[in-house]
């Protein structure tokens, strides 16, 4: 099933899973855009994959590190290199596939105004047991030295806001077209006709 572009929300699935749905998706053709990349969940408890990630970041060059492993500390790279470790990035047909991909932290502006996506076998609430611990990758890439978390909550706000507001005015003229129609005689067969036709 391919489209244009498919807009992922990423906000309460679980890290690697959803990372392997969306480099076969990639590898296949599709382009994507996974947003609320900091809502992101991994298994195992915060101290724990602080502990994984202080590990990670030893790993460097030893005589010139700016060359060794970039060790990325936003969500959405964070989430970009989980894929890129599932994808053979240097190969040709690799590097399209990961041209193919976007993460980003929050919904920016063209997005919060498309059809988001889910991935219901990448859900931590049906993937992983209730009693489990878990943790959240902004959390984690706060801890790793990311410092915007406090702005993206921010314009997650407003946008939020701004979400209610057209929606609650959406279902208004829903209601007020509804009740035009049935109470216009004319209208209403009009719309039995149209109905016939599937619309």
């Amino acid at each position: 099933m391919f489209e244009k572009e498919i807009v992922v929300d990423a906000k309460g699935h679980l890290l690697g899973r959803l990372a392997s749905y969306v480099a076969k998706e990639l590898l296949n053709g599709q382009k994507i855009v996974v947003v609320r990349c900091e809502g992101i969940n991994i298994s195992g408890s915060l101290f724990r994959n602080k502990l994984k990630f202080a590990e990670f970041l030893k790993k460097r060059m030893n005589t010139n590190p700016k060359k060794g492993p970039i060790h990325y500390r936003a969500p959405g790279r964070i989430f970009w290199r989980t894929v890129r470790g599932m994808i053979a990035h240097k190969t040709s047909r690799g590097t399209a596939a990961m041209d193919r991909l976007k993460c980003f932290e929050g919904i920016p502006f063209p997005y919060d105004h498309k059809k988001r996506m889910i991935v219901p076998d990448a859900l931590k609430a049906l993937r992983l047991k209730a009693f489990r611990k878990f943790c959240v990758l902004g959390d984690l890439a706060t801890g790793a030295g990311w410092n915007k978390q406090n702005i993206v909550n921010t314009l997650e706000e407003k946008r939020k806001e701004k979400s209610r507001a057209f929606y609650e005015k959406k279902t208004k003229n829903q209601d007020l077209a509804s009740k035009a129609i049935s109470s216009t005689p004319e209208l209403k067969s009009l719309q039995e006709k149209i109905a016939q036709f599937g619309y």
